[in-house]
């Protein structure tokens, strides 16, 4: 006949394996909604340099149609001084 006993360090290291498992995954999710919100800005910052560029070239209602989204400017003046000093 065997006799085993279970201990109650079993259960420690398991709820502390779980709590370390939630706070990776809790910290991998952040830091990767920090990442895809800088990705947001940068990739915002290149289009408005294009299509400042773009405009510059080409004069079209599209491209400052493009501009008043993304700048929230309204005006074709106020997209032009802006675009005059994100090409500087």
């Amino acid at each position: 006949m065997k006799f085993e006993l279970k201990t109650e360090n079993e259960n420690y290291s398991k709820s502390f394996s779980q709590f370390f498992g939630i706070v990776f995954i809790l910290t991998l999710i952040i830091n990767l909604c920090y990442v895809s919100l800088k990705l947001e800005i940068i990739s915002r910052n290149y289009e408005i340099d294009y299509y400042c560029r773009l405009l510059s070239v080409e004069k079209s209602k599209p491209h400052f149609k493009k501009l008043s989204r993304l700048s929230d400017l309204k005006s074709k003046q106020q997209i032009w001084e802006f675009c005059r000093e994100v090409i500087k």
